[in-house]
């Protein structure tokens, strides 16, 4: 097919930007692990017809005409995800995850209420309460943290949810490797009479798929974005459970007036047809296999980093995520990592790891993970070598060393950039990975 052929006519200086990065997703390896590629028929309908109309309200209840076939579309996408995730109430409105998260806090808590959720050094988000986010500065967020060995530190929930009586707990997590244990939650968030609300932005595709468990029957609310596991365009969702229905039966119109009027205006009814398309290819066989493979490719690779010296957050995953800690090299070495990962042609990102040295923007820790690589059909032999080469990549900035002094850092990182695109060791694996790229066409039928 001519791919964007109008904008190679009308605007040439942007076609050439987004051919470029259809080159660059194709001859790279892609690790971050909220990151995935849609299909042919997902894009299609993110850049179709529906962009034009507007549908502010509900299907049959709009505050403009001309939405007989939108409500229809928004109702089918509504049907999927109540079938999928075996839910009461679905609002498929949400522009993005952290809005859904903002409306369900919209939805039950008043400004200065107590809520609860994982540091985002800890793997946590930033809308579950970090003080940089509104969640943190609108609410009085408390939170909880994992061990030493990287796991939720539930005797902490526990402690923290009976001393200060939250309104709201979250489980769910942005750099989290391990299953999240969605019945222990419920039963501390049972006992001190809070909501609990599951964020499975990373995991609904896992769960759809039955590799991972569903909080279904423990969480009064869950809300997901539609891009990442789950392979659809960037949207999201917010779910009501019949446990939370029997919380409160007025929570799924609570949620439906803090999505709409409360924060939103028009839904962008484009990208829900592309929600609605992605759901229905999750209902297939062919889904489930993949994201069964997600997993699978996700422990290989962690055997393979473990096998060339890599330490991982708790010496493995039950997902489709990994953390390598750095701190033995060198506390802040995350920021070095990523950029001669980049380089040579291996996308992911540096995250702080449990008991950080350093910081959140300079941390000790890269996150990847494998949901895109197995969306292009990559197995288990390609994450061994994969796991190779990023270790490759690592030993050549094992000698960098953050400076303490911030003014220092900025200096230090743009001669480092300037340094690795030089090294002979990088422009060798990136010649290996264009390689390895070209046997998985990310999208054969696009011209290039």
């Amino acid at each position: 097919m001519k791919w964007l052929s109008k904008i190679r006519e009308e605007d040439p200086e942007i076609f050439e930007y987004m051919q470029n990065e259809l080159l660059r997703q194709q001859n790279t390896i892609e690790l971050i692990p909220s990151e995935n590629f849609t299909s042919e028929a997902v894009m299609q309908a993110a850049g179709s017809i529906l962009t034009n109309k507007y549908s502010e309200g509900y299907p049959g209840k709009r505050y403009y005409g001309g939405n007989e076939f939108v409500d229809k579309i928004e109702k089918v996408a509504i049907s999927r995800a109540k079938s999928l995730f075996n839910v009461e109430h679905v609002n498929v409105q949400p522009y993005s995850g952290s809005p859904a998260n903002m409306e369900v806090y919209l939805s039950i808590c008043k400004a200065g209420d107590v809520i609860m959720g994982q540091s985002l050094t800890d793997g946590g988000h930033l809308t579950h309460g970090w003080n940089s986010s509104a969640t943190g500065q609108l609410f009085k967020s408390v939170q909880y943290h994992v061990t030493e060995d990287g796991y939720i530190n539930l005797a902490e929930v526990k402690e923290l949810a009976e001393k200060n009586k939250p309104r709201l707990i979250w489980i769910g997590s942005t750099a989290y490797v391990r299953k999240l244990p969605f019945k222990e939650f419920s039963e501390i968030a049972d006992s001190t009479g809070a909501y609990l609300a599951a964020d499975i932005s990373h995991i609904s595709g896992l769960v759809i798929a039955g590799v991972h468990e569903s909080p279904e029957p423990y969480a009064d609310i869950i809300t997901t974005t539609t891009h990442k596991t789950l392979r659809g365009p960037r949207g999201a969702m917010i779910m009501v459970t019949k446990k939370g229905i029997s919380k409160d039966p007025e929570l799924p119109s609570k949620i439906d007036k803090s999505v709409f009027p409360g924060m939103q205006g028009g839904p962008h009814d484009h990208i829900t047809a592309a929600i609605a398309i992605a759901l229905k290819q999750a209902s297939t066989p062919q889904f489930k296999e993949y994201a069964k493979q997600v997993v699978l490719n996700a422990k290989a690779l962690g055997n393979a980093l473990m096998e060339n010296g890599q330490k991982l957050v708790t010496n493995g995953t039950d997902n489709h995520m990994l953390l390598i800690d750095l701190t033995k090299i060198s506390p802040g070495l995350g920021v070095f990592a990523q950029e001669a990962l980049d380089a040579a042609g291996i996308t992911l990102n540096k995250n702080t790891i449990p008991n950080e040295q350093s910081s959140a923007f300079y941390p000790s820790g890269i996150r990847l993970g494998t949901p895109a690589v197995t969306s292009r059909g990559m197995k288990e032999n390609e994450m061994k070598y994969i796991g190779r080469m990023i270790s490759e990549v690592i030993k050549t900035v094992s000698n960098e060393r953050l400076p303490k002094d911030k003014e220092e850092r900025i200096a230090y990182i743009k001669d480092f950039k300037d340094r690795i695109k030089t090294k002979e060791e990088l422009k060798k694996i990136r010649n290996e990975v264009k390689q390895l790229a070209a046997k998985f066409p990310l999208y054969p039928d696009m011209e290039v």
